[in-house]
């Protein structure tokens, strides 16, 4: 009788835990889903941003080439590994984009550029926070996938760990605000 009983215990306790790691993992993937939407958003900007900024420097072709290249794959079909090489790309286009801005006058005071800038701003800022939701959902759910006594049970059903969204080195640097008051 007691064995029937702690062996039940022990089967509502794998119930739970598979449940809870099931609920987890899909908290992670909804996370991601929330960064993927900002992703395409940013995506679909794209166009806009060359439109707009082709009126003003046609001559900047490295800049346009490259943006132009990101916007002839077809988002949806790219995999979560590209999105994020895509997310790089586009955030090294972009810093070359406002550069390019700074050269034109004209530019920075047309109506379509500055709300095309004010989107991307605002679509930034959803994209940081999307990240910040997804490494926390990543976060939890590594911590039951790693964790006794969940970690048995997440053996057993193949849970795997996640991998945070992480920026690369080369962002994390500090700027040198100095020299760009020079330039």
């Amino acid at each position: 009788m007691i064995s029937l009983i702690i062996l039940g215990i022990i089967f509502l306790y794998a119930i739970i835990s598979y449940n809870t790691l099931t609920r987890k993992r899909n908290n992670v993937d909804n996370a991601f889903g929330s960064i993927d939407v900002m992703l395409k958003k940013r995506f679909d900007l794209i166009p806009n941003l060359v439109a707009t900024v082709q009126q003003y420097a046609k001559h900047e072709e490295e800049t346009f080439t490259k943006i132009t290249n990101l916007r002839t794959k077809s988002y949806d079909s790219l995999t979560a590994e590209e999105k994020a090489d895509f997310d790089k790309t586009f955030t090294a286009a972009k810093n070359n984009f406002f550069m390019v801005a700074e050269n034109y006058p004209a530019l920075r005071s047309s109506e379509n550029f500055m709300q095309l800038q004010k989107t991307l701003n605002e679509t930034e800022e959803q994209l940081s926070a999307s990240r910040r939701t997804y490494n926390a959902a990543v976060t939890d759910y590594n911590n039951s996938v790693m964790t006794f006594p969940s970690n048995i049970i997440a053996n057993l059903f193949s849970f795997t760990k996640k991998e945070v969204f992480a920026i690369p080195e080369e962002e994390k640097v500090n700027p040198d605000v100095k020299k760009l008051f020079r330039s």
